[in-house]
């Protein structure tokens, strides 16, 4: 399966599951990651986002719907996919969207965001997801030439104050800004409600991760309200 930008239309309104685990975890482990997708798609995911090149095969493996993958090297400044050869490398691993840090901040390898894209597109068939932190990253990604936009990094680049739920406030000024892509809200939805209004705010899909995939925080969530 090719995922193209026209059938990207199959994503619409729909939910995307994050399936990932942080080192050190006991959920660490790709064939986990692939079960833990397809749970999610037999509950109604119409996509799934995994981060690692093992993850990405056994998902890939594991699920009929489209992967989007991504590659964390680091865990300060841009570290999603930060380079064009982290970008190919999760596309050969066999992601349909690479996602990528979208921001207009300087990235390790020198090249621009619209440089890394092109390259994406020029070397694999996969799309590219830009994951921004502002209403001026997704601009700036739009006209880098990226397909898809999400709100993954709103609270965490200093432009934008972290919100304890999803933020809304970016995603209606996106909607608003009639940028002419696929806008995904991801980022601290965490309710069922949330992923409602993120919608509601103009968002084309939405990305849940840690309330559906995250054992260890839902836990902790419970525990914490039953001794607050």
């Amino acid at each position: 399966m090719i995922l193209t930008s026209e059938s990207l239309e199959a994503l619409r309104s729909q939910l995307i599951v994050s399936c990932q685990a942080y080192p050190g975890e006991p959920m660490r482990d790709p064939r986990t990651t692939g079960q833990v997708a397809a749970s999610a798609v037999i509950g109604g995911a119409a996509a799934v986002r995994v981060q690692g090149l093992a993850d990405v095969q056994f998902t890939r493996a594991a699920v009929e719907v489209p992967v989007i993958g991504l590659w964390k090297d680091g865990h300060d400044g841009v570290f999603i996919t930060p380079t064009l050869r982290h970008a190919l490398a999760v596309a050969n691993a066999g992601a349909h969207v690479v996602a990528i840090d979208g921001t207009r901040r300087s990235r390790p390898d020198g090249l621009s965001l619209a440089e890394t894209v092109a390259g994406i597109h020029a070397e694999s068939h996969a799309l590219v997801m830009a994951d921004c932190g502002s209403f001026d990253d997704a601009v700036a990604a739009v006209e880098a030439g990226a397909d898809l936009i999400g709100t993954t990094l709103a609270g965490y680049t200093g432009e934008r104050p972290k919100t304890d739920g999803p933020d809304l406030e970016l995603l209606a000024e996106i909607a608003s800004g009639d940028l002419g892509k696929p806008l995904i809200a991801e980022g601290r939805i965490h309710t069922p409600a949330q992923a409602r209004q993120a919608l509601d705010a103009g968002a084309f899909a939405v990305v849940v991760g840690t309330a559906i995939t995250h054992p260890a925080s839902i836990t902790g969530w419970f525990k914490g309200a039953m001794h607050a």
